[in-house]
């Protein structure tokens, strides 16, 4: 079998075809060519425009990083732990008559004063109870009335013996007999008399009103007079429990010397704290209040010492019940240093900050940390009065040896968000830092602290 060009092409066309594969065949070698060139002349022409832009052939400049330098100093720390709201006075309003509820006067959940009438239960029963008790008195005073005569008519006549001993005898002792008999009287009607005045029930305290326990009708007895509750909510009480591990911590550091507590242990085992809460939706209670009790025995139940702080509540904001927590301050350690908080870093080694030497080198160094107070982790080993710490610019300078530009921070501009944080960012977090969480917490009979568990991821 033939071919198909050996079946359909002509002799001629043949002849071209050869003369146009010599052609292309002759223009392969100058293509290649071309092809290695092109992108060796690109590469040259983007080196010199580097070089022009940086002043320097191939060279970029050292870049810029925001560094503080951090100094013994004293600082403020702030114990933090979970609380839940109480009034400082709860009391259950009961009836101390039996009777039917003949009404409800205050409106439920309204704030009262001392003696304001909340109930009325049915006095009619004991209204009669009260004139039952006065006729009683009445009739007991005209016998009392009737001896006192007799006694002082036969009082002469005993003197001048017209009349027998025991005749006088028995005078005076009927006359005794009345009074003792008034008086029992007297005090029936005073009881009838409460009695009446129980059937108006008041409220006991000032504070704010619960919902009515019976309606209007029920009958109230002895054994069922719970009608309602009061609670009293300024100043309100927040209750939290102290760990002992933190106890234990603190107590250590304030006998080194290293904390310094805001004052000295009162009587009921408290300690000068200023108490500031901070509610569920992560804003601060503007009221400022005191810590004014802590239990001198570790309840079994928490692991921890039972503590209370009062704080002023004069609006009512705040509602018995509420889950807050409570940040205790006022005791500061002493000669610390501090970097703020997003200059540490979380490494396979541990926690690390980037220092720059005198010659302007990062050097990476491993901390160790212990709480943190306003935004700034309090480092107790690994740095040194007068270190250079970078805060801003991991993303442009993070290799151990890199030559950088430092520019030098005052501590409290450190705080404000970084340059490259995202919008929103908080405070004292790199754009790629993590929330630090831990807070320190507060102590008892010597206060404590929490040590911090986290640190600002980059």
């Amino acid at each position: 079998m033939r071919s198909p060009i050996q079946q359909s092409t002509p002799i001629f066309q043949l002849g071209a075809m050869a003369r146009h594969v010599s052609n292309v065949s002759g223009l392969m070698p100058a293509l290649r060519i071309a092809a290695v060139s092109l992108p060796l002349l690109v590469l040259a022409a983007c080196s010199k425009e580097g070089a022009a832009n940086t002043g320097g052939p191939g060279k970029m400049p050292p870049p810029e990083v925001n560094v503080v330098t951090v100094q013994q100093r004293d600082l403020g720390l702030d114990f933090e732990y979970a609380a839940q709201t109480a009034g400082s006075r709860e009391t259950e309003v009961r009836a101390r008559v039996a009777g039917i509820l003949q009404n409800r006067v205050y409106e439920e959940g309204s704030r009262v004063k001392a003696g304001t009438v909340l109930f009325q239960i049915d006095p009619g029963t004991y209204q009669t109870q009260l004139a039952s008790a006065e006729a009683a008195a009445g009739v007991s005073e005209a016998k009392l009335n009737q001896a006192k005569r007799e006694f002082a008519r036969l009082s002469p006549l005993a003197a001048e013996k017209a009349i027998s001993q025991k005749e006088f005898d028995d005078a005076k002792s009927n006359l005794e007999t009345a009074e003792a008999s008034y008086k029992q009287v007297r005090a029936q009607v005073n009881e009838a008399k409460l009695n009446l005045g129980y059937t108006r029930v008041v409220a006991p305290i000032d504070g704010v009103t619960g919902v009515a326990a019976k309606s209007n009708g029920s009958l109230v007895t002895a054994t069922d007079s719970l009608l309602t509750t009061i609670v009293q909510t300024d100043p309100v009480y927040i209750n939290f429990s102290v760990p002992e591990a933190d106890y234990l911590k603190l107590s250590k550091e304030v006998v080194s010397g290293k904390v310094a507590l805001p004052g000295k242990r009162a009587s009921n085992g408290s300690l000068a704290f200023d108490v500031q809460l901070k509610l569920a939706d992560g804003s601060i209670f503007p009221a400022t209040g005191k810590m004014n009790f802590v239990s001198e025995r570790i309840n079994p139940a928490t692991g921890g010492f039972d503590a209370r702080a009062q704080v002023p509540n004069p609006d009512g904001t705040l509602r018995p019940g509420q889950f807050v927590r409570v940040i205790l301050s006022g005791a500061k350690r002493s000669s610390a240093l501090a970097v703020p908080q997003r200059a540490v870093i979380d490494s396979p080694m541990g926690k690390i900050v980037f220092t720059v030497s005198p010659d302007n080198k990062l050097i990476p160094k491993p901390v160790e940390l212990d709480g943190w107070s306003h935004g700034e982790w309090i480092v107790t080993k690994g740095l040194q009065g007068g270190d250079r710490v970078l805060v801003d610019g991991f993303i442009k300078a993070h290799d151990p040896g890199m030559v950088v530009t430092p520019v030098a921070i005052s501590a409290k501009a450190a705080l404000t968000p970084a340059p490259d944080a995202p919008p929103g960012a908080p405070a004292g977090k790199s754009a790629a830092s993590a929330p630090a969480s831990s807070a320190p917490a507060a102590s008892a009979p010597a206060a404590s602290s929490t040590p911090a568990s986290a640190s600002a991821q980059h």
